[in-house]
């Protein structure tokens, strides 16, 4: 029997739309149909990083559900376990781009996707999975997302981790009680937060006080945005973050949380695991699309091993790394 990928991801992708011209979003005329979903964007990103990843989910029987399996699975990702549903449709997404963050619209109600539940573990293979990735976005999708992720929580583990990604939004947990993600996080190995949803959701953001009110997962990393990130499985380690022109920045959060678990499943050091999160943040930083074009192999390894005075001066530009 073959091994499963590495790393599998668990959770909802939609048809994404943003602009193809520029202008007022109610004056745009051409859209750019492409994908949009946070487990998803960080299945996709790790292949180029060398780690083999799968993506389980749930899409409609429609020509947005087909072209994004297919998508998908072109970056290289292992989407056997996804299923076609015959009766829901396929989530969407209408994203209005803009370099310091842009409304996000979702039509995401009744979708395939939020119909998931417990039942999916019965067409999984977790045989040679290291990593099962999950976020807070399934668990607000129905009352079914929630017990799916609990019963992948509930899994025996043996050398198995794994990784909870909170990606709080407000939106999707209107009506339901956000608390849940604190349990949730909680069983996880791996937590990864942003210090701002971290206070809507634990009531601070600083990572000493969340290690105290996360002391279960090994691995607490908390993203202070263009900032930096905070590394806790000891003594706080903070790495700020690469400097880079940004063209647009939804989907940065999961790019870096592909960086970070690649580096990790290598046994990287700590800083290193840091900055290679970092630098997969920084390509999709650099582009529309929730997923960037991998930086060449020499520029990753110089930036990886440059001292603090290099890496503060590189910047990464549609054009290339400069240093400044």
């Amino acid at each position: 029997m073959t091994s499963g990928p590495e790393v599998l991801c668990v959770g909802e992708s939609m048809a994404m739309f943003v602009p193809a011209e520029a202008g007022p979003p109610d004056e745009v005329k051409r859209w750019l149909r492409t994908i949009g979903g946070a487990e998803s964007n960080v299945a996709c990103n790790l292949p180029a990083l060398g780690v083999s990843s799968g993506w389980v989910s749930a899409v409609g029987d429609d020509p947005f559900g087909r072209a994004m399996v297919r998508e998908i699975a072109a970056k290289g990702v292992d989407v056997s376990a996804c299923s076609v549903d015959p009766l829901r449709p396929t989530g969407l997404y209408i994203k209005e781009s803009g370099a310091g963050g842009s409304p996000v619209r979702y039509y995401r109600t009744g979708s395939a996707a939020s119909a998931m539940g417990p039942e999916v573990l019965d067409r999984l293979d977790l045989d040679g999975v290291r990593v099962l990735h999950l976020s807070g976005i399934t668990p607000a999708l129905s009352d079914s997302c929630l017990a799916l992720v609990r019963a992948l929580l509930d899994l025996p583990r043996g050398d198995r981790l794994i990784s909870f990604d909170v990606n709080f939004r407000p939106a999707l947990w209107t009506g339901r009680d956000p608390g849940l993600l604190a349990e949730l996080a909680g069983q996880a190995d791996i937590v990864l937060t942003g210090d701002d949803e971290a206070q809507r959701v634990w009531g601070t953001g600083d990572p000493a006080d969340l290690r105290a009110l996360l002391p279960g997962p090994r691995t607490l990393v908390v993203k202070h945005g263009e900032r930096g990130a905070t590394l806790v499985e000891g003594e706080p380690l903070f790495s700020p973050a690469l400097r880079v022109d940004v063209v647009e920045p939804v989907g940065a959060g999961d790019a870096f949380a592909a960086g970070f678990l690649a580096a990790t499943l290598r046994g990287a050091e700590p800083l290193a695991r840091l900055r290679q999160g970092h630098l997969q943040a920084a390509v999709t930083l650099l582009t529309h699309d929730d997923v960037g074009v991998p930086l060449p192999r020499p520029v990753v390894d110089s930036l990886l091993q440059a001292d603090p005075d290099e890496w503060r001066s590189a910047r990464l530009t549609g054009e290339g790394l400069v240093r400044t």
